[in-house]
């Protein structure tokens, strides 16, 4: 089964993008935060892309959050 990116609105602080691609990425979401607020610091580019990935990235379905939990 190939495995889907999405937002995670379990573990969000926004919108859920950086923990959805940690957890895509099998990382410690926390980390992801950090680069994305570096990427928005130090380079600008940072808000213009978690705003595309907050419309482009789909949200978790429930029935994928209930199973990843139990």
């Amino acid at each position: 089964m190939a495995r889907r990116i999405y937002r995670n609105t379990q573990d969000k602080i926004i919108a859920g993008v950086c923990s959805g691609v940690g957890e895509y990425l099998n990382v410690d979401p926390v980390l992801v935060r950090v680069i994305w607020l570096i990427a928005i610091l130090g380079f600008g580019t940072g808000i213009l892309a978690y705003i595309l990935a907050w419309i482009f990235i789909p949200k978790k379905p429930e029935n994928l959050a209930q199973a990843k939990t139990t």
